[in-house]
């Protein structure tokens, strides 16, 4: 497991390094200083689900798309990869701004997730492919035969159990919108937990909609106050 010194020696471009641990609050205070760490996030998560898929795509050749999927999602999903930031204490060299760092940012699950998804996509701008797959291989993938020694949950499992265990009632999935003919219908559904959205999922059928809209909700989820941001009513 790399930790937060190691991973600050693979970098080349230092800068690079530190704006992927600056969180947007840091910037709002110190401003025309550096970026945050969005953009690289955004890269980066692209760039982890290319190469676990592709990790995963070849070392089961025999098995269907349905446990790939899953698994996969088993390795990427917000949980995980916050768990993998705090073995790094990635946590304590992030770029806070002080209103973040005392409502308990610094161990905010779905932050440090999101802090990890940018180291990915810097390191694959600073180091390039290779050296991103061995920082995946090292942290994540190592994982992979824990994950397959139990019964893989999907999405929809996981984030049922999260609600469950936080004192919530089960989530309910609900068609937003429908489109297209009979035979190439587009569903978008709604995980709804006490009439509110919690996330939006699209697909072919009902079942994959509502798998991708609670994968979208454990992305997003804020242990802080249980609600993700953009999801929040007034």
């Amino acid at each position: 497991m790399t930790n937060i010194d190691s991973l600050k020696k693979l970098f080349k471009n230092k800068d690079l390094f530190d704006q992927a641990l600056t969180h947007k609050s840091w910037v709002n205070e110190n401003q025309n200083l550096r970026e945050s760490n969005e953009r690289l996030e955004f890269l980066g998560d692209a760039v982890l689900e290319f190469i676990v898929s592709k990790e995963l795509f070849d070392k089961f050749p025999e098995k269907e798309e349905g446990f790939l999927t899953t698994l996969r999602a088993n390795l990427v999903n917000t949980q995980n990869l916050s768990q993998i930031a705090k073995k790094m204490n990635i946590g304590e060299a992030l770029y806070l701004s002080h209103g973040e760092e005392e409502g308990g940012g610094r161990e905010n699950t779905s932050l440090l997730a999101d802090t990890i998804e940018a180291v990915i996509g810097a390191l694959f701008l600073d180091q390039g492919l290779d050296k991103v797959h061995k920082f995946i291989e090292e942290n994540l993938l190592i994982e992979i035969a824990d994950k397959i020694k139990k019964p893989l949950k999907d999405a929809k499992s996981r984030f049922q159990e999260y609600i469950q265990a936080k004192g919530l009632p089960p989530p309910k999935y609900k068609v937003a919108r429908d489109s297209g003919p009979d035979h190439a219908k587009k569903f978008i559904i709604e995980a709804v937990i006490e009439g509110k959205p919690w996330g939006k999922g699209m697909g072919k059928n009902k079942s994959t909609a509502a798998q991708n809209a609670a994968k979208d909700a454990l992305k997003h989820l804020d242990t802080k106050d249980l609600m993700p941001d953009t999801l929040k009513h007034d």
